[in-house]
């Protein structure tokens, strides 16, 4: 996965400006001398800022596309910067012999490079092929939207995407692909808002439809997970983890993570009190969302939320989905 940037060209010497970077930055800090994983690279806006901050980078991503970004910070920056083909739900075993690290970076999501190349498939707005897979490998979306049964196919864009319109659309869905497979982004766009329409000033219709093909394409609340606890058994006490989401699905699944008694169940104050389990996350700090000034230099970052918190000495919990209100599917395996 990659960073939410708003490049202002493709060139990889071009800025590309992540959100909440400098709130990144300070929940990271003081950066000299320490070693950050920066699980979601992209196009590399955190990598840099954290470089220039001081300290050494080991950076991951599993896009092909962004090499070129990676080359230029290892030119500039030499031994201080190592990047690293994979994705960040491995990020614990991919780092293990360039550490020790002293704290990790998550930016989860689709990139505005991504967004912005139409034959990758993400965009509703540009036309191309209906893909959508960030390693280019794998099941495509076009694969789902053409091969799910339409109860499936709504449930996968009512679980993944909050769409309250999910049955008509999968009906309509359904209904056009019976004359020929739906194969374009644009396409599918028309389709979604034939079904349920589109008023001024709302966002398009396809948006939260998109959002959950591209979700079950590449597996994003799987990975975001197993990312949180590679990231737990990866940094020692006193290591920092900050994680930048960008809807309240990514969101919730964060904020339980970092404190699991958020996601449980209420305990009566009449039965015998059940042990609190030790905290594996301290100075939990409170959601930061941009600010006005940056959303008038990135409208993308509108429903950007970082969270970020501490390691304590407890040991690594093994991984567990339970509680943590993620999201599933019901007939879409």
């Amino acid at each position: 996965m990659g960073k939410r940037s708003l490049p202002e060209s493709s060139s990889p010497g071009s800025p590309h400006v992540p959100v909440l970077l400098d709130e990144v930055v300070r929940a990271l800090s003081p950066l000299a001398g320490k070693r950050v994983v920066d699980g979601t690279f992209g196009a590399g806006g955190y990598s840099r800022a954290l470089l220039e901050g001081g300290a050494s980078i080991v950076a991951i991503d599993r896009d092909p596309g962004v090499e070129p970004f990676a080359a230029a910070l290892s030119a500039q920056f030499g031994d201080r910067f190592t990047f690293l083909s994979g994705t960040f739900s491995q990020l614990d075993s991919l780092a293990a012999d360039h550490g020790p690290i002293d704290g990790v970076v998550l930016d989860i999501g689709v990139s505005s490079m991504q967004l912005d190349q139409a034959e990758r498939g993400f965009s509703f707005m540009r036309e191309g092929p209906l893909d959508m897979r960030m390693s280019a490998q794998g099941q495509s979306a076009a694969d789902l939207v053409n091969g799910l049964e339409t109860e499936a196919l709504a449930n996968l864009l009512y679980a993944f995407g909050e769409e309250r319109k999910s049955r008509r659309i999968a009906q309509f869905i359904a209904q056009a692909r019976e004359a020929a497979p739906i194969q374009t982004t644009t396409e599918l766009a028309r389709i979604i808002e034939k079904a349920i329409g589109r008023k001024p000033g709302d966002a398009h219709p396809a948006t939260r439809s998109f959002q959950a093909l591209r979700i079950a394409v590449n597996a994003e609340f799987d990975q975001l997970v197993e990312a949180l606890f590679a990231a737990e058994r990866l940094l020692p006490a006193g290591g920092r983890l900050a994680v930048v989401t960008f809807h309240s699905l990514e969101d919730r699944i964060v904020k339980r993570f970092f404190d699991p008694e958020k996601g449980g169940p209420a305990q009566s104050r009449h039965l015998p009190q059940a042990e609190t389990e030790a905290r594996r996350w301290v100075d939990v700090a409170k959601a930061t969302k941009p600010g006005e000034a940056e959303l008038g230099r990135n409208p993308r970052a509108r429903s950007a939320i970082l969270r970020a918190a501490t390691r304590s000495q407890a040991p690594a919990r093994p991984v567990k989905f339970d509680g943590l209100g993620v999201p599933t599917v019901r007939g879409a395996q």
